[in-house]
């Protein structure tokens, strides 16, 4: 099992911009073909007030930065190109879901959701929504923002509809992490809202502890499939256990949590995230390296020759 999906995080937020223009990111489009993905999902529309367009509805909404490039056309017409899916990720005002404004979050994605299904909605790489909204537990004021953006999305493209919430763990919470059982507790209960709503879930890997993420990974795929969710892994190439904020993780870990996911039944396995991490464009010189370790590993598992010894080697194995 390897990844096969990717986000695109161009609304940078807590990692750098590298400023690329359209043939960086062509070339990048060619360097995720080549380790095989097929899916990429914008993590994001809008972040306050900066867009990856520019939309009428935002600007009418507040004051925005102006978008000087149309990056979801650049990005579907990437996606075309290499025989990808695109997934659309919705807006996040930075602000008022976080502080329990959860109408305002729905008022405004409803027309920019409209505005984003006539401008692209009808393109051929135009597979799927992403709902960018991230919960760790139960939220209910958040599920009914789930709940009524999901069926209007569907009113205007009727794709599936993704979400890829975070576990509440000690690695970001500290004493304030949501143990085990209580996790399962919290997400049965989500589960239950979520039927119906959402097609695919996928969770990310980062918060716990890597010991533990074997059990959560198989606790999340039981809980999702019991209500007719399928489950993707978010595989995070950044790391979380070192003091820095945010670099390229350890391969040794990224290939743990592979054959983890793997192990507990996960349908496919995207990442947060390419470009940045795990990229041979990347600015970080760790994320070309990080690139070149995987690349032998996947590259190794693909190979014939590298299941069952040639009969050349037999042959010097037995004389041996």
């Amino acid at each position: 099992m390897q990844l096969t999906g990717t986000f695109l995080d161009e609304i940078t937020h807590d990692i750098p911009s590298q400023n690329w223009g359209a043939r960086e990111w062509a070339r990048d489009f060619d360097a995720m073909k080549a380790v095989g993905i097929d899916t990429v999902i914008l993590i994001r529309a809008g972040y306050r007030d900066r867009a990856v367009f520019d939309s009428e509805v935002l600007s009418d909404a507040r004051d925005m930065m102006p978008a000087y490039d149309d990056l979801v056309d650049l990005f579907l017409r990437e996606a075309e190109r290499c025989g990808m899916d695109f997934w659309f990720g919705t807006y996040d005002a930075g602000t008022f879901w976080d502080e329990g404004d959860y109408r305002h979050e729905v008022d405004i994605n409803k027309p920019f959701c409209a505005e984003v299904a006539e401008k692209y909605g009808d393109r051929e790489a135009f597979a799927g929504w992403y709902i960018s909204h991230e919960i760790n537990a139960y939220d209910d004021g958040m599920l009914n923002v789930y709940e009524e953006l999901s069926d209007h999305l569907r009113e205007l493209v009727d794709v599936p509809i993704l979400m890829s919430p975070y576990m509440k763990g000690v690695k970001q919470f500290g004493d304030e992490a949501l143990g085990f059982d209580e996790h399962v507790r919290e997400w049965s209960t989500a589960f239950e809202r979520l039927e119906g709503l959402v097609d695919v879930v996928a969770f990310q890997d980062g918060n716990v502890p890597l010991t533990e993420l074997p059990r959560y990974l198989a606790a999340n795929r039981e809980l999702a499939a019991a209500h007719g969710i399928e489950s993707w892994g978010n595989v995070e190439t950044f790391d979380r256990d070192v003091r820095i904020k945010f670099p390229p993780i350890d391969f040794r870990k990224l290939r743990y949590k592979i054959e983890q996911a793997a192990e507990a039944g996960l349908d496919k396995l995207i990442t947060f995230e390419f470009s940045h991490f795990l990229s041979p464009n990347a600015d970080h010189p760790a994320a070309r390296a990080l690139h070149r370790r995987y690349r032998e590993w996947i590259d190794v598992d693909k190979s014939p020759q590298a299941a069952e010894p040639s009969v050349e080697d037999r042959s010097s194995i037995t004389q041996s």
